[in-house]
């Protein structure tokens, strides 16, 4: 089973970050690539522990449906997020929220299952552990750059970070 390990460091509040993390809405530019739209579950906003979101995204060239669920939550340290319904066999997504000295260190490990047996392993071996760090980087990038600006204004309630 491939494992992700990403590591970014971000210049905000852990709680900015931690929110941002979760929120359907940015969720939704980071992957404006992919077409992903929220079609069922919360669509909107921030999610919580045992709440689901099913995406519908564009990825290689088939419109796909994911459903996933958050199965632990502990605000603003950690939140895992898992498959309940898709294209892998299984997946468990853990986000890690650590402050440092001045900056916040947003740890993500990613675990997944491809289908389809050994064409699975191959297919992660030649392009889909590549393809799903790139998703992973690029959303990495853009809660990062909303997180050290004044963008996050846009996504969260300001007066609830005071």
């Amino acid at each position: 089973m491939p494992t992700i390990k990403l590591t970014t460091f971000i210049s905000s509040s852990q709680e900015i970050v931690f929110d941002l993390s979760r929120s359907i809405d940015l969720h939704k530019i980071s992957t404006q690539k992919t077409n992903e739209e929220a079609i069922a579950g919360i669509t909107t906003g921030l999610i919580n522990l045992e709440e689901s979101v099913t995406w519908r995204a564009k990825h290689f060239g088939i419109y796909q449906k994911l459903t996933s669920k958050i199965t632990a939550f502990e605000r603003p340290h950690s939140f895992i997020d898992e498959m309940v319904k898709g294209a892998f066999k299984s997946f468990k997504h853990q986000h890690i929220f650590k402050k440092t000295e001045n900056l916040i260190e947003m740890i993500d490990i990613f675990e997944y299952k491809s289908p389809l047996g050994i064409f699975g392993k191959l297919a992660d071996t030649i392009f889909l552990e590549i393809y799903m760090t790139n998703l992973l980087k690029e959303r990495n990038q853009i809660i990062k750059e909303f997180a050290e600006s004044d963008k996050w204004k846009i996504i969260l309630k300001e007066d609830l970070y005071k």
